[in-house]
């Protein structure tokens, strides 16, 4: 078979046109240092680099979520403590005042005014908010949760956030929970408080038959009413019922305590599969700048390899123009 000087030509060019591609490629991944650069480089493992990356935006957005919840969290936790802190201040101040010989009508006025303070302070812990959305409204973040009389405007809502996928937990505390011993909520939305009802005939509903529910602020007053009036046996029946609200706060606190455990939990384990991720992904993306700079230099090798063998191979005369 004759071999014609655009054989030779062709092979040459095709030789030169091989290795100058692996020279691109090699110096592609020396200046981005990632061995896979397009789709085509490894269809498979950019397939799964994109799933990695979809998974590192869904888990940046899930710790967003539970940093948000854990704001929430440790907030309702510190007015939580400050409201049982005024409970155990306002039962201090019962138990000093519940005897007339350790106390005078004198005093109880004087203490009365302490008592009107806490409870000032707490409306103003249970109306605590952060930005513009107060902490235990339930759904209705947007006013305050009890108004200046002690009354609870909010409802019993659990505001849910996700947190991993398909793991949602709540990031607020109702205060109807919080501020009662015995919450309750009606049919129609309204709020009892385990206070004895009756039907149309006078007689006691089923739900009497439940525990009388004590509030915080009701009792407060209740105290400072005591105090105003000299009525002992008032102050010393404030007792056992501070001693069920503090039990309450303390139980919320404890509820409170527990997600903000699993909020981290789930933000360690979230971290660690972020980890593990990127570690997957370097291992399919990054190059190893030690083995391209060595395949580079033989590469380059090749290439001039074949530059000067084409050089001797194709030496093309006047003669090979007439042919």
């Amino acid at each position: 078979m004759r071999v014609t000087e655009m054989t030779n030509f062709d092979a040459a060019r095709d030789s030169i046109s091989r290795a100058k591609g692996r020279m691109d490629l090699l110096q592609q991944q020396t200046a981005t240092l990632k061995k896979l650069n397009t789709p085509s480089d490894d269809p498979v493992g950019a397939a799964k680099i994109l799933e990695i990356r979809t998974d590192k935006v869904n888990n940046d957005q899930y710790q967003m979520n539970a940093k948000l919840a854990e704001t929430f969290l440790q907030n309702s936790d510190h007015a939580l403590g400050e409201l049982a802190d005024i409970v155990l201040r306002a039962k201090e101040i019962a138990i000093g005042q519940s005897s007339g010989a350790s106390s005078n009508q004198d005093t109880r006025l004087g203490v009365a005014e302490e008592v009107t303070q806490l409870y000032n302070q707490s409306v103003a812990t249970a109306n605590r908010r952060i930005g513009d959305r107060y902490l235990f409204g339930g759904y209705k973040t947007n006013r305050p949760a009890v108004s200046p009389e002690g009354k609870f405007l909010g409802d019993d809502g659990q505001i849910m956030t996700e947190i991993a996928k398909d793991v949602f937990i709540s990031m607020n505390i109702s205060g109807l929970e919080a501020f009662n011993s015995k919450p309750a909520q009606s049919s129609d939305g309204q709020n009892v408080y385990g206070v004895p009802q009756r039907g149309p005939a006078g007689e006691l509903e089923a739900s009497s038959e439940q525990p009388q529910n004590v509030n915080v602020f009701d009792e407060l007053q209740n105290l400072r009413i005591s105090l105003l009036t000299g009525d002992l046996e008032g102050i010393r029946g404030t007792l056992e019922r501070f001693d069920q609200l503090h039990t309450q706060l303390i139980a919320s606190r404890a509820k409170v305590g527990s997600r903000i455990n699993g909020l981290q939990s789930t933000g360690q384990a979230i971290e660690r599969h972020n980890i593990t991720n990127a570690q997957l992904s370097s291992a399919l993306e990054d190059a190893d700048m030690a083995q391209v700079t060595s395949d580079l230099a033989k590469e380059e090798t090749v290439y001039r390899s074949a530059l000067a063998s084409s050089h001797k191979l194709i030496q093309p005369t006047l003669m090979d123009f007439i042919k």
